[in-house]
């Protein structure tokens, strides 16, 4: 199972940006929760949305509520975070998790991607 990331880079406070991420496999069975999170350094990873197979009843944290949005194309294990009004303080790099089911398995795994760097100036 790969999990892959894009979309991080540079933007000026005030800016957007828009992340996307795809896990992949031939051996996914099915894909659960998809969700981002993000680390500063020196800090822990801290969640910032998440999306179930539905695509319905996205969760997100307090500071990306209003800001950010996530979406989902499930039928090709694909997320977006659409990421508004940013500020230096959203500066991080951006992880993408899915939370898979393989076929030889009767649980779900979470897979991580490589994560990608949003960094905001002021």
């Amino acid at each position: 199972v790969q999990v892959v990331e894009s979309g991080g880079g540079l933007v000026q406070a005030g800016g957007s940006l828009r992340l996307s991420c795809t896990a992949s496999g031939s051996t996914i069975f099915m894909v659960n929760f998809m969700g981002w999170y993000r680390q500063e350094p020196g800090s822990q990873r801290k969640l910032v949305a998440m999306i179930p197979a539905t695509g319905k009843s996205a969760e997100y944290s307090d500071f990306a509520r209003g800001r950010f949005a996530i979406s989902r194309d499930s039928a090709e294990n694909t997320i977006h975070l659409q990421m508004n009004n940013l500020s230096p303080g959203d500066t991080a790099v951006y992880y993408c998790y899915a939370d898979v089911k393989e076929d030889y398995s009767d649980d779900f795994h979470d897979y991580w991607g490589r994560g990608t760097q949003v960094t905001v100036s002021s």
